[in-house]
C-alpha cells in the first residue's frame, strides 16, 4: 500500500488527571513519536499483517534527522521531499475522564514547485507497480494547492491503482470532482467539505445525537453527488454511512472502553484496504474497517490495535446482523 501524506507530524502525547488551563503543571510522562494520519494508517496496516506501506511525505529540513529517527522505528517505509522549514507538531494531552486535546500544527510552508517535485515522488513509487491502492491521508501543508488531493486521484488511476481519500476541508472538497473510489471522512468533516473553512478549527473527536445515521447517510449521498464514486462517513462511536449516488446504509458499532480516539478514522482506512487485498468487498469490508477502527481506540498508540480483538468484534457485529 501507497500512502500519500505530504503533512507528517511528530506527536507529542501527553497523559495528566486533568488539563487546567493557565496552571503550569507536572505530567507524570510524555511520548514522542512519529505521527500523522499517514502513519496511523501505516501502523493499523501493519498490525494486521501487511507488509509496510511506503508513505511520501514532505521533510522539514531543519528537523530532518529527528523525523527519519522517528519514521525508521516505525513499520513503515519512508520517502521524504525536503522542504525548508521546522517539522510540524501535534501535541495530544489524554486525561484521566477520557477527554482528549489534540494542537495540531500547520506544518512547513511548501511552493508550487515543492508539490510537483511531491506528486513526481508518489508518480515514481506508483510506477513501481508494487501498490495495488493508494492512500490519499491527512492534511495539506500550507501553500498546497486545494485540488492537491484530487492531482494525486488521477495520478493514481493513471496507472489503475484504486485510490481512498481521507481528508477534510479544502482537501475533501477540492479531490471529488476526480473521482477517487471512496472518500472515508468523519461526519464533523464531511459536514463541512461545502465550505472548507481554513484557519483554526475546533474539531470534535466524536458525534452523537439520535439523527447521526441520517445525517451520515445523507453525506454519504451529498459526496458521491459532487463525485466520488463511494463514501464512508464515520460516527465516532455510533457507526459508518456506506454506499454511492445509488444508495447507502448504516453499519453500527459495539460500545467500548475508549482509551485514545486519536487515528480511530485512520485505522477504519487501513482495515478497509486490508479487506480489499483479502477478497472482501463492500458491506463486508466496511463492516471488518469499522472492527478495525473500534479495536484501535482501545490502544494508547494512534493506529495501534490488537487484530484478535479486531477479529472478535467482527463476529459480534455480523451476529449482529443476522439477529
Amino acid at each position: 500500500m501507497l500512502v500519500a501524506t505530504p503533512n507528517i507530524a511528530v506527536d507529542r502525547t501527553v497523559r495528566l488527571a486533568q488539563l487546567r488551563p493557565g496552571e503550569v503543571m507536572r505530567p507524570a510522562r510524555a511520548v514522542v513519536t512519529a505521527g500523522g494520519k499517514g502513519l496511523n494508517v501505516g501502523r493499523a496496516w501493519h498490525a494486521l499483517g501487511g507488509e509496510p506501506a511506503t508513505l511520501v511525505s514532505f521533510r522539514a529540513r531543519t528537523d530532518a534527522d529527528l523525523v527519519d529517527r522517528l519514521f525508521a522505528a516505525e513499520p513503515v517505509r519512508f520517502v521524504g521531499v525536503d522542504v525548508p522549514g521546522e517539522a510540524r507538531v501535534a501535541t495530544i494531552y489524554l486525561e484521566e475522564s477520557g477527554r482528549v486535546t489534540v494542537l495540531n500544527e500547520p506544518g512547513p510552508e511548501v511552493t508550487a514547485a515543492d508539490w510537483d517535485r511531491y506528486e513526481q515522488a508518489v508518480a515514481a513509487e506508483l510506477a513501481t507497480g508494487r501498490h495495488q491502492t493508494l492512500v490519499c491521508s491527512g492534511s495539506l501543508p500550507p501553500g498546497a494547492p486545494d485540488d492537491a488531493y484530487g492531482r494525486i486521484v488521477h495520478i493514481g488511476h493513471r496507472v489503475g491503482a484504486r485510490v481512498v481519500v481521507d481528508a477534510a476541508r479544502a482537501a475533501l472538497a477540492g479531490c471529488l470532482r476526480a473521482g477517487p473510489d471512496i472518500v472515508t471522512p468523519n461526519l464533523a468533516e464531511a459536514d463541512g467539505a461545502h465550505a472548507a473553512p481554513s484557519g483554526e478549527l475546533a474539531e470534535p473527536v466524536d458525534e452523537a445525537g439520535p439523527d447521526v445515521p441520517q445525517r451520515a447517510i445523507a453525506a454519504v449521498q451529498a459526496l458521491c453527488a459532487r463525485g466520488a464514486r463511494s463514501a464512508a462517513v464515520t460516527a465516532g462511536a455510533a457507526g459508518t454511512a456506506y454506499g454511492d449516488i445509488a444508495g447507502a446504509i448504516w453499519v453500527p458499532t459495539l460500545k467500548v472502553s475508549v482509551v485514545n480516539p486519536i487515528g480511530a478514522g485512520d485505522s477504519f482506512v487501513a482495515g478497509l484496504v486490508h479487506a480489499w487485498e483479502g477478497g472482501a468487498s463492500g458491506v463486508d469490508a466496511v463492516t471488518f474497517a469499522v472492527a478495525t477502527a473500534t479495536a484501535s481506540v482501545e490502544q494508547e498508540l494512534a493506529g495501534g490495535l490488537d487484530p484478535r480483538r479486531v477479529r472478535e468484534i467482527v463476529s459480534q457485529l455480523r451476529g449482529a446482523e443476522a439477529s
